[in-house]
């Protein structure tokens, strides 16, 4: 394989407490955007606020901006529009709180129907979502992702070693707290579709935190004369031209999903991309920084017991 960094020798644990500083501050963001999601304060999809989704399709290309406008003239200004311009499809999401009429299905095609008289169009698909359902949602996804870490903290402890699984949960955590943070500064809307993407950047950062920790393990038999501060650096090293081809050519390949797989995975992969960063940087500066705190920490606690 191509080795883009060959013989580096970086001290990533050197300014480990310049890191665990900027991720403190990064995980302050995701940890307000957590209580205020679980609140229902963040911009959530009808998925979790409860609300309607209509899908229609045209026999003729639509304008999207007209049919926005035409929507907030009939008296639904707060509809969320989506087209599928291949297909001559728009997809009509209103949340509860915008929804006035019992008959939003009726009340779209009315407006719609009149505004649009020389387009004919069927309706695809129509779903109401009302807010207990919303709620189950969101406590089911909060769920899924309190299970997956705990899945995540089982399986290393029992590959390696409970603080090996303990530093991973924490990365993996860290990463999935930053983007969901990032995703409520930007007011991006948080769907059952961004829940699969934390799930799936969860797992992008497990898997590239283990090839790490599993070199660390093989070096810590190899090398017993290093210290284990020394070890660690030395096999993100060895690993590093590993891991960066390995993130950039995720990372393109999400960017293509990004640019050219339309509306309706624009969000997924905007999460997405985001994780790879995040997630690369947490395998070079956090998770294995925390194994070296913690060993410290440990030794630190043996001599106090001992005095």
């Amino acid at each position: 394989m191509r080795e883009f960094f060959k013989n580096t020798d970086i001290n990533f644990l050197g300014k480990r407490q310049s890191f665990y500083l900027l991720s403190i501050i990064l995980l302050s963001i995701g940890l307000i955007a957590l209580v205020q999601i679980s609140r229902g304060k963040g911009n959530l999809g009808i998925d979790f606020a409860g609300g309607a989704a209509v899908q229609l399709k045209f026999e003729q290309p639509i304008s999207i901006n007209e049919a926005r406008r035409a929507l907030r003239d009939g008296g639904l200004p707060g509809t969320e529009l989506q087209e599928i311009t291949r297909e001559n499809k728009l997809i009509i999401r209103i949340k509860k709180k915008d929804i006035v009429q019992k008959n939003i299905r009726g009340q779209i095609k009315s407006i719609i129907s009149k505004s649009f008289s020389g387009n004919s169009f069927i309706i695809e698909s129509s779903t109401e979502i009302g807010p207990t359902i919303g709620k189950k949602l969101q406590r089911d996804a909060l769920w899924a992702i309190a299970i997956s870490l705990i899945g995540i903290v089982s399986f290393i402890a029992y590959r390696f070693q409970f603080q090996f699984g303990i530093a991973a949960a924490i990365a993996a955590f860290h990463d999935v707290l930053v983007v969901l943070g990032t995703f409520f500064l930007l007011d991006k809307e948080i769907t059952l579709l961004t829940v699969t993407a934390l799930l799936t950047i969860a797992g992008y950062s497990l898997n590239d935190t283990v090839v790490i920790f599993d070199r660390i393990r093989e070096n810590l038999k190899a090398r017993k004369k290093e210290s284990f501060e020394q070890t660690i650096n030395k096999t993100i090293n060895d690993v590093l031209s590993r891991t960066f081809i390995t993130s950039v050519t995720t990372f393109l390949a999400v960017a293509a999903l990004y640019l050219f797989g339309g509306e309706v995975i624009h969000d997924f992969a905007l999460a997405v991309l985001i994780g790879v960063v995040v997630g690369t940087y947490s395998s070079w500066f956090i998770a294995s920084s925390l194994l070296v705190t913690w060993r410290q920490r440990s030794q630190e606690s043996r001599v106090l017991k001992r005095a």
